[in-house]
């Protein structure tokens, strides 16, 4: 899976390299209902880190999707689970030659919150080629509930920022609603990012390859005259795919959030589709007679200045899986 680079275009879709491997805040009684408590304590969130790590390398060894969904929920989930699915059909008997995910020099980023869902963040270094670092978002939805990775993103070291601590020294979560003291709230993250890939309208997202060079490459694609390209853009709605940010320094803050997005090719008449690819074959429903129409999952990671400064929503990562086909 990779981050930093613009969604591709062609007509046989490429699914998301397999499974590499958020949320709101709120507020604990004694069982995290009402008192504002760390979510976890270090040595909790290494624990958690380290079965996560376990049981992912067994889900991409034997192609598990029933196991990852154990491990995690979210855009994560969608993007990987659909990748495994796609993959065990292809290859039942799993893959013997997965090279297991490695983290280590982890920080662990716990904020101080009161209610449900909590989440903390990991950063750590990975065994996987380029010097990205892997940044997880673990959420736990209920006192007795499984902590779940529902987001992962892959930031250059020097892009992370430097987070604003509270008087105890632990990270401070960003309110997803009016609240957040942001230019943009976390909570209306997706929809003005689906209405600006749809629409071109707002100002509120600097330009880059995730979101001027998207439009770009869309324009290019829906002047083909041998292939009718239309694409639809949707804000992704909480609780699945809850978004959740982190204070920086500067008074900004770190947000992750999901988008979903789809991509319909129509041939003219007289042709019939041709998918290739056996990945993308493993996610189809329907025949493709006329069309197919692609759908994603996007997870990403963006700085949001505070109120009042200069500056735009600016992506660190973005990375998007193929999790359905349909033919028509």
């Amino acid at each position: 899976m990779r981050a930093g680079k613009p969604p591709r275009i062609p007509f046989a879709a490429a699914v998301t390299a397999g499974a590499l491997l958020a949320s709101l805040t709120g507020c604990v009684t004694v069982h995290g209902e009402s008192a504002v408590v760390p979510a976890l304590s270090k040595a909790e969130a290494a624990k958690v880190l380290g079965t996560f790590v376990k049981k992912n390398n067994q889900a991409n060894t034997a192609y598990d999707a029933e196991l990852n969904a154990t491990i995690e929920s979210g855009a994560l989930g969608a993007i990987d689970q659909a990748g495994l699915k796609s993959r065990k059909e292809v290859r039942p008997k799993g893959n013997p030659d997965y090279r297991p995910l490695e983290l280590t020099d982890t920080r662990y980023l716990i904020p101080e919150q009161a209610g449900w869902p909590k989440f903390f963040v990991t950063d750590s270094k990975s065994n996987r080629k380029g010097q990205g670092r892997w940044l997880f978002v673990f959420q736990r939805d209920r006192a007795d509930g499984p902590w779940k990775a529902s987001y992962l993103s892959v930031v250059d070291p020097g892009e992370i920022p430097r987070f604003a601590r509270d008087e105890h020294g632990h990270v401070k979560a960003v309110p997803v609603g009016g609240g957040s003291g942001l230019t943009v709230s976390p909570d209306q993250l997706s929809k003005r990012y689906a209405r600006y890939l749809q629409e071109g309208a707002g100002e509120d997202f600097a330009p880059g390859p995730h979101t001027s060079k998207v439009r770009e490459q869309r324009e290019k694609a829906m002047k083909r005259t041998s292939v009718r390209n239309e694409f639809a853009d949707q804000a992704a709605q909480p609780p699945q795919f809850a978004p959740f940010g982190l204070r920086t320094k500067d008074g900004g803050a770190l947000v992750f959030f999901t988008s979903h997005h789809h991509h319909k090719q129509t041939l003219p008449k007289g042709y019939q589709p041709q998918i290739k690819d056996p990945l993308v074959k493993a996610l189809m429903s329907g025949t493709p007679k006329h069309s197919v129409t692609f759908k994603r999952v996007s997870e990403q990671a963006v700085t949001v200045p505070a109120k009042g400064k200069k500056g735009k929503v600016t992506f660190l990562s973005r990375i998007e899986g193929l999790t359905a086909a349909q033919g028509s």
